[in-house]
């Protein structure tokens, strides 16, 4: 965090600088850089100087614009790079920091002020910046960032505000460029966004997300690269096989029950257990519940088939019909919310926005490239109920579609399945946010297999015997007292 008292720039005036000297030879100030001195006599000069780059920009550099590649990140680069546009060309080097002045226009009615007396580029400014020659030299970065990334950006402008949002930045980045002398920049954004508009050529393409959307199967790139980063802790991990113990049909129907029971809990259809204990033994529903009764059947009728949970997709086209034909049966007193079918407008929860609906398909295939390349089952199994749950490729039933194809992939190992109890729901829920909001696979797996411990423990076919274990546990408990016990 910026802290200007640390900071005392130098001056022309006399008795300040005069002040200056007695203070360093009071050990109460120091020198880090020409013209910048510090109160801070603890840390090193590189971490003093990073957290109060901006004062000490708009100190040195008064009215430069923040441009290029630093408009988009705010911060230097991995290699210590930070660009600013400024009335004349020259590198400053700083501790740990290299200052690129660029010399260009400086900033305009369309630029953002920003703190420090420094400005940023406008995003039409920025993308026009980033669309230059730039080239990294000698260790430095580029000032540009990739082609590839600006397209990204593009595409995701393209797929937010839709065709007229992309045409209204367009017809403003033409007006901009005739500004800042950047014709032949705007004239490689024309193109590229006449790509995207399917208008002209897609050679020009770069970014493997847009040509997607080009060739009619796009994805969701930002969901994609969060299941590259599953893909690589999970690679990289080793996972203990856990044998299934419920052998008999009997044990496996009994394991079904709670399996369904719980899954249906969390998301909100809630009865006593006996409730659902009837319903499943009569296979009638509830006369004043009739859709949640069918909720909880339609999970136990695919989650009880252990024939039908061993079926694995051995191909993109496949797994799209499996997670379909499941979720028909699922939602099949539901009809109102589409069984079957994939999303055809767009769903949240809270403030969490799923997979918009034209690139669901899209994604869920590029998603199946990562999960074919896994060889454990419990890999595979983790993946799955990501992947599906972050899409939420359905209206409705997406939490619990997602659960029933992790376990698909454990039933085919002849491996134990696992159970989401009511007392873990936050654990759960918790770890697929900070992998969502955070790119952190850890605490996600961590998660799943400590709940896959506690479930393997839940065998033989006595109801009232594993309704009791499962009490013990804590499992039909709700509220944070309680904690999962086994």
């Amino acid at each position: 965090m910026m802290n200007v008292h640390e900071i005392i720039m130098a001056t022309s005036d006399k008795s300040e600088t005069a002040k200056k000297t007695e203070m360093i030879r009071r050990g109460e100030l120091r020198k880090i850089a020409p013209k910048i001195y510090t109160t801070n006599m603890m840390d090193e000069p590189s971490a003093i100087v990073r957290r109060n780059l901006f004062y000490i920009l708009g100190q040195l550099y008064p009215n430069a614009v923040i441009s290029h590649r630093s408009a988009f990140e705010f911060k230097p680069t991995d290699e210590g790079d930070f660009f600013l546009t400024y009335s004349y060309s020259k590198n400053i080097f700083l501790p740990g920091i290299t200052v690129h002045l660029i010399k260009g226009p400086a900033g305009t009615d369309s630029d953002m002020p920003f703190i420090e007396n420094l400005y940023v580029s406008s995003n039409e400014r920025r993308i026009l910046e980033n669309l230059q020659i730039g080239r990294a030299r000698n260790g430095s970065s580029s000032k540009c960032l990739s082609r590839e990334v600006v397209e990204q950006h593009l595409e995701k402008m393209l797929k937010v505000n839709g065709e007229s949002g992309l045409n209204k930045f367009r017809d403003k980045c033409r007006t901009i460029s005739t500004t800042l002398g950047m014709e032949q920049e705007f004239e490689i954004l024309n193109r590229i966004i006449g790509a995207l508009l399917s208008t002209k050529p897609s050679s020009i393409l770069t970014f493997s997300g847009a040509i997607a959307r080009i060739e009619g199967q796009p994805y969701d790139s930002d969901r994609v690269k969060l299941f590259e980063v599953l893909y690589e802790a999970l690679r990289n991990d080793i996972f203990a096989n856990i044998d299934e113990q419920n052998l008999t049909k009997s044990e496996f129907r009994n394991f079904a029950f709670f399996e369904s029971y719980f899954s249906n809990y969390i998301e909100g259809t809630e009865f006593e257990i006996e409730e659902a204990r009837t319903i499943i033994e009569t296979g009638q529903p509830m006369p004043t519940r009739n859709a949640d009764s069918h909720d909880i059947l339609g999970t136990f009728q695919i989650v009880s088939s252990r024939r039908e949970m061993r079926r694995t997709p051995r191909s993109a086209a496949e797994f799209i019909e499996i997670l379909q034909e499941r979720h028909r049966v699922l939602m099949a007193a539901r009809p109102d919310r589409d069984p079957g079918m994939f999303k055809m407008k767009n769903n949240r929860a809270g403030d969490s926005h799923f997979v918009d609906y034209t690139l669901v398909q899209g994604t869920l295939i590029k998603g199946y490239e990562y999960y074919q390349a896994l060889e454990s089952p419990f890999a595979k199994a983790l993946f799955m109920l990501f992947m599906v749950s972050e899409v939420h490729p359905f209206n409705d039933g997406n939490g619990r579609i997602s659960r029933i194809m992790m376990n698909s992939e454990l039933v085919s190992a002849d491996q134990s399945k696992i159970i989401i109890p009511t007392v873990f729901r936050d654990d759960y829920l918790n770890s697929l946010r900070r992998l969502t909001r955070r790119s952190d696979p850890t605490v996600f797996i961590r998660a799943i297999s400590r709940v896959r411990e506690f479930s393997s423990n839940i065998t033989g076919d006595d109801f009232d015997a594993t309704r009791d274990y499962l009490e013990r546990c804590n499992a039909f408990k709700e509220g944070e007292d309680y904690i999962l016990r086994f």
